[in-house]
């Protein structure tokens, strides 16, 4: 049986039961972003809903990325002593957007 946060999906129908504290919302966006969306989720076998569901739990909100990111630096420099400055940091963010860019370049 396949389950999804942890519900198992309905025999019968295959969907998946929610929680009680489960809102619609409705959300303006692009057909074309809704589309690709909703096939990206058929592909995966889910409704539109319960991709987007899994989706947000699987993304890190700004606050989360920014002690994501302050951990990994502790551990560097703990393991082999790498401390960049603010200024070098800025310099290295600004590196990798420059071979970003020019990898999607290509």
């Amino acid at each position: 049986m396949v389950t999804h946060a942890g519900y198992e999906a309905c025999a019968t129908t295959g969907t998946h039961p929610y929680p009680d504290l489960m809102t619609d919302a409705n959300i303006r966006i692009p057909a074309d972003a809704r589309d690709r969306l909703a096939a990206i989720a058929a592909g995966e076998g889910m409704s539109l809903r319960a991709y987007l569901a899994q989706l947000a739990g699987t993304l890190l909100t700004p606050a989360e990325r920014a002690e994501r990111a302050e951990r990994t630096r502790e551990m560097l420099r703990e393991w082999n002593g790498y401390d960049p400055t603010p200024a070098e940091e800025t310099r290295l963010d600004a590196e990798l957007d420059r071979r970003m860019t020019e990898a999607g370049a290509r």
